[in-house]
């Protein structure tokens, strides 16, 4: 069986490297540690299996839909990761293509960076409020983010940037509320208005069912003097049984930021997941007072809100990035809390079922980040990855994801409760 998944695993590696806009021969850079690319397993793999089996009922019977959620901080609010992994899912099962999932209209605001695989542009003035500040006066949800305008009129116009007719959509349902009153927020679509057919005022919920389109429409209200209308996301929805790849990620982000958030259970019931790859921690590991034990508590709390939504949701840990602390201008040191954070990640598998991907491990480990810099893989600040450094990572998830699908494809029934 092992030798099967190897030529397998090597075959889409090859593939996938390839299929980058610029091919990267990880040959050529000794600190790279490709043998670590793939999901270590826990003991109990239930969840894990069950997910598989139904992603194979979907992608092989059309059958159902499977909504995975890439959760995280900038890593995921770039885009680029998670992207390059929804491309790659999809082109690898093109009969399995559901709608677009959620989005959120990050830079309507300044300096605020959007996914890359829509553009945003708008009209009016608008505020954000992040889950990172320390109070904030907007309901937050599972986005973790908010954008707010006072102005009497405002719009928001969303652009995707894939021309292929890869999703498409003709529902969608945006988050948000006004401070007062009733308020109707309308979706353009080719230079024609669509009211919701439904509102729920108690869930903030607005449903819209429009032609199918696949490339832009906006969204845009009416405010009567002093008062206010905020958007906390929107879903791209169609009727296509398939794999929607969704991605939230703010800014700055730890995982207690994500606690914080009110609604984040409220507003997780309308993705429903039945997979969520974790990549907070990052921002948790930068203090100074980063303490092991309490990360862990926190992630456990967070876990255990998504299982209230779906108990049966399975989980798959990214590790940190190794990465450096910027102790003065032009100044960084290496954190050298990388290990000690990888360890709670596999501690969080083992308690949830759940695999590991050790990007720490596959990158070289403690201070391999300067030497992905030096290779114009990560940015200067030694902590973000450049496009092409992102775009690697998410072919490298993929191929690890290729290689435990398969796996557990070739598992037979006494095998089920134990994945080596």
């Amino acid at each position: 069986m092992r030798a099967l998944i190897a030529l397998f695993y090597f075959l889409f590696s090859t593939f996938l490297l390839f299929s980058q806009e610029e091919y990267i021969p990880t040959d050529t850079l000794p600190f790279f540690h490709l043998e670590a690319d793939t999901f270590a397993f826990s003991s109990d793999t239930s969840n894990l299996i069950n997910f598989f089996h139904k992603f194979d009922s979907v992608i092989e019977n059309r059958n159902g839909k499977i909504n995975i959620l890439h959760l995280g901080s900038s890593h995921v609010q770039a885009g680029v990761f998670s992207h390059r992994v929804r491309l790659n899912l999809l082109h690898a099962y093109p009969n399995a293509v559901a709608g677009r999932g959620f989005i959120f209209p990050y830079s309507v605001v300044d300096r605020s960076n959007n996914p890359i695989d829509y553009k945003v542009s708008n009209e009016g003035n608008f505020s954000l409020v992040r889950n990172v500040y320390d109070t904030f006066d907007k309901p937050l949800g599972v986005s973790g983010i908010a954008v707010y305008s006072s102005d009497t009129f405002a719009k928001i116009k969303i652009e995707m940037r894939y021309k292929d007719s890869l999703f498409s959509t003709n529902r969608i349902i945006l988050i948000g509320k006004a401070d007062s009153g009733i308020v109707e927020p309308l979706i353009v679509l080719d230079s024609v208005t669509y009211a919701p057919i439904e509102t729920d005022t108690s869930t903030n919920l607005f449903l819209y069912e429009v032609p199918t389109f696949i490339d832009s429409f906006s969204l845009q209200w009416r405010l009567d003097s002093g008062n206010c209308f905020t958007v906390n996301g929107l879903l791209l929805e169609n009727d296509n049984p398939g794999i929607t790849f969704h991605s939230i990620g703010v800014n700055g982000a730890r995982v207690s930021s994500y606690l914080k958030c009110t609604n984040f259970e409220r507003d997780l019931r309308l993705i429903n997941p039945d997979l969520v790859i974790m990549g907070i921690g990052v921002n948790d590991a930068l203090s100074d007072r980063f303490d092991t034990l309490q990360f862990e508590r926190e992630y456990l709390l967070l876990i255990e809100v998504i299982k209230s939504v779906n108990p049966d949701c399975a989980f798959i840990f990214i590790t940190n990035n190794d990465h450096y602390k910027r102790i003065a201008r032009g100044k960084y040191a290496v954190n050298t809390n990388g290990e000690e954070v990888c360890r709670v990640f596999y501690r969080l598998a083992a308690k949830t079922g759940g695999a590991v991907w050790d990007q720490y491990a596959i990158m070289g480990g403690k201070r391999s980040m300067y030497k992905w810099q030096q290779e114009k893989l990560a940015k200067k600040d030694k902590i973000h990855f450049t496009n092409k450094g992102y775009n690697l990572l998410g072919n490298l998830f993929f191929n690890a994801w290729v290689e435990a699908h398969q796996k557990v494809r070739n598992l037979n029934k006494n095998e089920e409760s134990n994945i080596e």
